[in-house]
Order: C-alpha cells, then sequence, then structure tokens
C-alpha cells in the first residue's frame, strides 16, 4: 500500500516496575534520517531503536522520543556529581568577584543546574528495558504507519484522477495531430494557388513538403512512450514496497515526453493541450515528493 512519508505515533508501557513512553512522527527526506531524544542514562537504547525503525521505515525524516520512568524506587540513589557541582561552584565564585556582586547562592541554587544530582538505580536489566521500548514503539508505529497509509490512500486518488486526466489530453493529441497535417496541405496548396494562379499545380512538389511536414510534426512516438509511462506510473501506485524514487524519475520521462510533443507539434490546440498535461505533471510531483 502507498504510504506518506508524513506520520504520527504514540504509545506507551508500564510494566516490571517501569513505565516507558515512546512517541515518534516523520516529515518528507529524501534519504532515512533518524534523531532520538531519550535520557542520558538510557543512551544505550538509541542504536537498537534506530535500526528497529529503520527496518519498518525507509524513508523521511523521523524523530524520535523516548521517556523512562523508574515506578520501583526501592533500590535507587540520588547521588551527587561533585566534579560538576565543584565546576559550578568556581564559576559562580568567578562570576562573584569579577562584577562584585553578593555570592549569596546556597545549595538549593546549586542543586537547579543541569546533572548536579543523579539517579542511580541498581542492577538495571538492559535486555528487559529494550524489550519494554520494543513494546512501545512497537505499538507507536502501528499507529504512524496507519496514518502514513491512509495519507497514501488519498494521495493515490489524487494522482490517479490526474493521469486519467492526462491521458484524455494524450488522446485529442493523437486525434488533433493527423488533421494538423491535413490543414497544413490544404493551407499549402490555396496558397500556391494564390501565388501562380490558374497554372497546373505541381503536386508531387507539393506531397512531398507536406510529407516533411508530417515528418517533422509527428507526434505517435512521444504519445506511445507518455502512455507507457503513465502506465507504469500507475502499476507503482499499487506496489507495496517503496517507490517514491522510482516515480519521482519516471514523472520526469512524462515531463520529457511532453515537452518534446509541445516542440513539435506546431498547432495552437495541442499546445494548449500540452499546457494542461505539464500543469498535472507538476501536481503528481508534488504529491510523489511525499511518498515514501
Amino acid at each position: 500500500m502507498l504510504r506518506s512519508m508524513t506520520g504520527f505515533g504514540r504509545a506507551s508501557v508500564e510494566k516490571n516496575g517501569y513505565a516507558v513512553s515512546f512517541e515518534m512522527k516523520s516529515v518528507n527526506h529524501r534519504f532515512f534520517e533518524f534523531s532520538c531524544r531519550l535520557p542520558r542514562q538510557y543512551g544505550f537504547l538509541e542504536d537498537k531503536i534506530k535500526s528497529y525503525i529503520a527496518s519498518k521505515v525507509s524513508r523521511g525524516k523521523i524523530d524520535c522520543y523516548l521517556t523512562v520512568e523508574a515506578l520501583d524506587t526501592e533500590n535507587a540513589d540520588v547521588v551527587v556529581n561533585h566534579t560538576l557541582a565543584g565546576a559550578y561552584m568556581n564559576a559562580l565564585r568567578e562570576l562573584s568577584e569579577k562584577y562584585s556582586i553578593p555570592s549569596d547562592f546556597g545549595s538549593v541554587s546549586l542543586a537547579r543546574f543541569p546533572d548536579v544530582f543523579l539517579l542511580r538505580k541498581a542492577d538495571e536489566d538492559e535486555e528487559m528495558l529494550w524489550e519494554l521500548t520494543r513494546e512501545a514503539a512497537d505499538s507507536a508505529l502501528d499507529k504512524f504507519i496507519h496514518m502514513r497509509e491512509a495519507e497514501g490512500a488519498k494521495m493515490k486518488a489524487d494522482i490517479q484522477s490526474r493521469e486519467r486526466f492526462i491521458l484524455d489530453c494524450v488522446s485529442f493529441v493523437e486525434e488533433r495531430s493527423p488533421q494538423t497535417v491535413k490543414e497544413y496541405n490544404d493551407k499549402l496548396i490555396s496558397r500556391v494557388r494564390e501565388l501562380i494562379g490558374d497554372v497546373s499545380l505541381d503536386e508531387s512538389r507539393i506531397i512531398q513538403e507536406v510529407a516533411v511536414y508530417a515528418d517533422k510534426v509527428a507526434v505517435a512516438e512521444e504519445t506511445v512512450r507518455l502512455r507507457s509511462h503513465i502506465a507504469q506510473l500507475d502499476t507503482f501506485l499499487e506496489s507495496s514496497e517503496p517507490v517514491g524514487r522510482k516515480m519521482d524519475f519516471l514523472v520526469q520521462e512524462i515531463n520529457r515526453e511532453a515537452n518534446t510533443i509541445g516542440s513539435k507539434a506546431n498547432d495552437v490546440e495541442i499546445a494548449r493541450k500540452v499546457v494542461d498535461i505539464k500543469a498535472e505533471i507538476e501536481k503528481i510531483r508534488e504529491q510523489i515528493q511525499n511518498i515514501e
């Protein structure tokens, strides 16, 4: 199923004396980009989370947020980071002396600085914590992917409607193109008669001239390729694999064929249809930028 690159999911798990909350969101990106915010003491989980998410998501800028709360505090100790506290104290004294301000700071003021107090919980089971994190991440991923697929379904419907419009324009071009040759033939004969009067026409020379013109304005090859590209694009819309990059390349090819038709067809009505085709191609391209 087609997926958007925009998604959001959140889930929590509470067991074994811990409450784990996991949140993830994503926006467009050409590749897979991952970042995770989590408590410093659980930094060992970051690589595991990244590998797990990467196995489920192929593209997008992914931002994850993990919180871990120890519910069982019997074996938890709050300790002072004396090295950091001493550094803060020296800096405060220097500030007081430098600017002649009262050194009225106390232990409460010092405790407000980051990481002066550390929570140490004895014998934490890293594997168990990872299992809890993965359980929360799995539930969040289900919601995240569901949102991506729901958005992808809307994008698919929009792209398919634009494909149909483009194919209608191509049908018009295919019908109109032979008429332009006939009109050129009639105009050429009329113009020659205006110039030479009743003198007999050199039909072979006119036929040759019309044949050259017909060859120059023929767009049958381009319309066939354009139809083929549209059919392939429609196949990608049904794919269960990430196809955003492939679709982006294919849209470039569709646009190339439209440009060629516009440059070859010396006709106002065809030119208008080419403008319509290119407008729809651009709208499809915008949608594809958000497909995984």
